[in-house]
């Protein structure tokens, strides 16, 4: 039996994930100048790098954004298009070895997805993601690149950005610790640092995503809350998710691989249209 490959087609950047049976036996990241040369470019390194032939391939289940470029049979392999909230649901359910979950796909906006296998539908979505992260960055210091985004954030002092409880209030507010957020940048002055204002922007960013989650997690009566895509790749993500697991007892789980999930749930979709 040959392998299934799942496709999670963005703008310039391809994820492949290649499936034997149920064990994931293949994983990379391809990036390009358009949809069409990222998904070629990543099964062509699949078939060079596992050492297979096309024959070696099943079926290609794509999604994503780009999927509509590259939806005709790819190199005469059958290709069959995969709705991309199916494909981000069962692969959130897959890495957290669950049935059901709330699924957060946390790409340049936000979908929350309620999945119980076989199923996945719709919840609510957000416009708080990593478009956010990279252009409100991009707007306050010129830099746009996550990765070194994320590294300037460490260097920056949280305390000096963010108003929190224990800034508006001496009292105790039972279920509220002083160092909850009070207001994201409520405490910003003219003197911030760059790092100040990246480190910023991140809280504000995860906290946004993470206050959402715990709402649908609520609205569907699910505690299990799997979080998938690019943002999970940075420090930030956990540490900021710490606190909601501490302050709303929320089951957040970012499992290993999460940057996949979509992939991994497009080779799982069966061909389901």
């Amino acid at each position: 039996m040959g392998i299934i490959v799942g496709l999670d087609v963005g703008g310039s950047t391809t994820k492949i994930v290649g499936m034997d049976a149920e064990n994931i036996v293949y994983k990379s990241v391809t990036k390009a100048g358009d949809p069409v040369t990222s998904a070629y470019g990543a099964l062509g390194k699949l078939i060079n790098d596992l050492g297979i032939s096309v024959s070696d391939i099943d079926r290609i289940n794509i999604t994503g954004v780009g999927s509509g470029f590259t939806a005709t049979p790819m190199l005469g392999i059958d290709t069959i298009v995969v709705e991309e909230f199916i494909s981000t649901g069962l692969g959130g359910l897959y890495l957290a070895k669950l049935d059901r979950a709330v699924v957060v796909s946390m790409g340049t906006g936000t979908a929350y997805l309620k999945a119980e296998y076989p199923n996945v539908s719709h919840i609510i979505g957000s416009g708080v993601g990593g478009g956010s992260l990279v252009g409100l960055s991009n707007s306050m210091i010129g830099m746009d690149d996550p990765e070194k985004l994320s590294e300037l954030a460490h260097q920056g002092d949280i305390n000096r950005v963010d108003l929190n409880i224990g800034d508006i209030s001496k009292a105790e507010i039972p279920g509220l610790a002083k160092d909850v957020t009070a207001s994201n940048f409520g405490k910003a002055a003219d003197d911030l640092t760059n790092p100040d204002k990246i480190c910023g922007i991140f809280n504000l960013v995860y906290q946004s995503i993470g206050t959402m989650a715990v709402l649908s997690s609520r609205t569907v009566s699910i505690k299990d809350v799997v979080f998938t895509g690019q943002l999970t790749m940075f420090d930030q993500c956990e540490k900021t998710f710490e606190m909601f697991r501490n302050l709303y007892e929320a089951n957040f789980i970012i499992p290993e691989d999460a940057v996949y999930a979509t992939a991994i749930g497009a080779c799982l979709a069966g061909g389901r249209k």
